[in-house]
């Protein structure tokens, strides 16, 4: 089997992510999370980006899409991709596909669905099973159940422990942890529930990947925006390595991390941010950015903390505090309603 280049993005939370666009930041400051009643404490304000940081800030901001380099605007589209990808489905083209889905054992219910002639019109037929591929993640409640212990906290009907009320104060904290900024933590104007992403791109630098094969190739790199599959905009060189943030929901039972899968544990993760500044020869192993070309090391974030501290400086969070956060991160794990109701009717 061929081994693809990325890991394969979660298609939970996605029914309202918008098409991808450039173009200037926007504000999606949060109001104040709502009373909790009699709980003692409450989520911190909502961390902000870092303003006008410099180079590795554009005045105009990639945000959207689907795909680690946003190159599907609806979820039709992302349907579409892994059927085609010689690393997933590998059909030839969506011919290929229609002839399959003509001979499967509910051919028979397109007509009632699609009109009599859909089997006679293959552009119409696939494009029907993307959509209702599209519909299905749309309208089925399991792919944004927004039932984890965080939301049941954010309605008053959970407690956090301590530790986990720690690891979301440093969350929040735009001197600690500051993941809030790309990763918002509050519900919206609106009053949706947050998806704990901003859908926007970020250069982390995070370090390369032996174990994806197309890097025994010294001169391959990954650039996302800038390819090497999407190459709409491989001139847009201040985007060059940067990737969509995803979602935290249900991070702690994800086990694979990044746009290449170099971690594969939160403590992995939490330690590139912490390290990657103030001591890179423990991220890098000639301690400096290995995943992504010199000319566009600009691009690279060391605005937002945690980033930015001089190299051999202290890092920024403590082990007990990196362990609050991934206490924290536990708690956005789908099915906690489930998971209490199973403890409550278990026999003692």
């Amino acid at each position: 089997a061929m081994q693809g280049l990325r890991p394969p993005p979660s298609l939970a939370y996605l029914y309202r992510q918008e098409p991808f666009a450039i173009g200037p930041a926007l504000d999606d400051d949060a109001p104040p999370p709502p009373s909790l009643g009699a709980q003692s404490t409450q989520a911190s304000p909502r961390a902000n980006k870092a303003a006008g940081a410099g180079a590795a800030t554009p005045a105009l901001v990639p945000r959207g899409g689907l795909f680690w380099d946003g190159r599907a605007d609806t979820l039709m589209d992302q349907a579409a991709g892994p059927l085609m990808n010689p690393a997933e489905m590998a059909n030839a083209d969506f011919h290929a596909v229609v002839r399959k889905l003509a001979l499967t054992r509910y051919r028979d219910a397109f007509k009632p669905l699609f009109g009599e002639a859909i089997l006679a019109n293959p552009d119409l037929l696939f494009a029907e099973a993307m959509s209702a591929v599209a519909r299905y993640q749309i309208e089925n409640p399991s792919f944004h159940r927004f039932d984890s212990k965080y939301d049941h906290w954010l309605e008053g009907k959970a407690r956090l422990t301590r530790s986990e009320m720690r690891g979301l104060r440093l969350f929040n904290d735009p001197a600690k942890g500051n993941c809030a900024a790309c990763h918002v933590s509050q519900p919206g104007r609106d009053g949706l529930p947050p998806l704990f992403t901003d859908t926007e791109y970020e250069a982390l630098a995070v370090p390369r990947n032996p174990a994806v094969p197309a890097n025994r190739d010294p001169h391959f790199f990954d650039l996302a925006l800038c390819g090497p599959i999407r190459r709409d905009l491989a001139r847009q060189t201040r985007f060059c390595g940067m990737f969509l943030t995803p979602t935290l929901r249900n991070a702690a039972r994800r086990g694979v991390y990044f746009h290449n899968g170099v971690y594969h544990t939160l403590r992995q993760v939490l330690d590139f941010y912490n390290l990657r500044d103030v001591a890179p020869g423990r991220i890098y192993p000639r301690g400096v950015p290995d995943d992504l070309p010199r000319r566009y090391r600009d691009n690279i974030d060391t605005a937002d903390a945690p980033f930015g501290r001089r190299a051999g400086g202290a890092p920024p969070l403590s082990d007990a505090e990196i362990g609050d956060i991934i206490a924290f991160l536990g708690t956005l794990d789908d099915g906690y309603g489930v998971q209490k109701s199973l403890r409550s009717s278990s026999p003692p």
